[in-house]
């Protein structure tokens, strides 16, 4: 029952937010609509959760003054060209991580899995809103006529696979379709990357092309069809989020007004916060209640000789630029200070 109290609540509460909906959706007659393309680097599936509610939100509140039309994983550019493509203007936003839309920054290395880089998924925003690396980001982007929108978490880096991964050994020889610097990490233990539209992956495992992914978390698996391909999960992982972002033109962002600016900006925030729950919760209750893969393990101790190497992977980045060690400082400050504070930021030492 609606109490006296909550009705005058839930009307002020209205009041308020009302003269703002009305100046964001208010529009003059003479005004054009501003249209956006934007392509994500989600296939529609995925979409539906990465990208799409996000963008309804914004189209659904911005109304005649602005449009964005959503486009999905290499359907106007292949998504390696999406950078190029949304600095020339041929598409005026993105969602992406930098290392798969072959970004020409610095910063383009630790976007997408940047080994152990983050163990859980609020690392990256903290990361990014309270180490510094927000700024950096802006910064690159920047040099070259993109504004950096925003940044968030996705899920973590696990192997899904057709035969069953139980030691290092048995990564040796596996075509896996992974992001280009999980590659460059992951072939010193044997595996072979591959390089395939995101679309072709589930038919490439189907015929052999590939012997497994290691591109997401098991909600992707289970939410792309990737589950119906391969046989088994390994719950060992090589990163604890994806870190992706949203980008626009720069051009078309200047020529924004400010509140249309502030509506994107906040839209995509309703973004990452979806997707850590939805993420969060999806990993955990996949792992339990999924039947269509079977988890497999390596053993710590021997997982321990990965995240060894990844610490010498970390100085190699460092030691190609100045703005590279920046950000690999960053990441040693950070994951030191979880350690330091200890649970529930780090359950171990590793």
């Amino acid at each position: 029952m609606t109490t006296r109290r909550k009705f005058l609540i839930n009307a002020a509460a209205g009041a308020a937010i009302a003269p703002l909906a009305s100046r964001v959706m208010a529009q003059s007659p003479s005004e054009p609509t501003i249209t956006w393309r934007m392509q994500t680097y989600a296939g529609a599936a995925l979409a539906e959760h990465v990208a799409k509610p996000a963008i309804d939100l914004f189209n659904r509140i911005a109304g005649d003054r602005m449009q964005i039309e959503l486009y999905y994983a290499d359907q106007l550019v292949p998504t390696g060209e999406l950078f190029r493509a949304m600095q020339r203007g041929t598409i005026d936003a993105v969602q992406s991580d930098d290392d798969s839309m072959a970004s020409p920054t610095e910063v383009t290395v630790f976007g997408g899995y940047f080994p152990f880089g983050s163990r859980y998924s609020l690392d990256v925003p903290v990361l990014f809103n309270q180490y510094g690396l927000k700024e950096i980001w802006e910064e690159e982007y920047a040099k070259v006529g993109v504004k950096h929108v925003s940044a968030g978490a996705w899920d973590p880096c696990h192997f899904a696979t057709k035969e069953p991964i139980r030691s290092l050994k048995d990564l040796e020889g596996k075509r896996i379709f992974t992001f280009p610097t999980a590659g460059r990490f992951l072939s010193q233990f044997g595996v072979v990357p591959v390089t395939l539209p995101w679309e072709d992956i589930e038919v490439a495992v189907q015929t052999g092309e590939l012997d497994g992914i290691a591109w997401s978390g098991i909600t992707e698996d289970y939410t792309v069809g990737w589950a119906d391909v391969t046989n088994y999960f390994l719950t060992n992982n090589i990163s604890g989020a994806w870190i992706g972002h949203f980008f626009v033109n720069m051009e078309r962002w200047n020529e924004l007004p400010e509140d249309l600016r502030l509506l994107f900006e906040v839209c995509c925030e309703q973004s990452h916060y979806y997707r850590q729950h939805w993420y969060w919760g999806g990993e955990a209750r996949l792992r339990v209640h999924g039947d269509k893969l079977e988890l497999t393990s390596i053993p710590d101790a021997e997982w321990d000789q990965v995240e060894t190497a990844a610490q010498a992977f970390w100085d190699e980045i460092a030691a190609e630029s100045e703005t590279k060690a920046r950000v690999v400082e960053i990441f040693k400050q950070y994951n030191a200070d979880m350690r330091k504070a200890g649970r529930p930021y780090r359950y171990t030492d590793a």
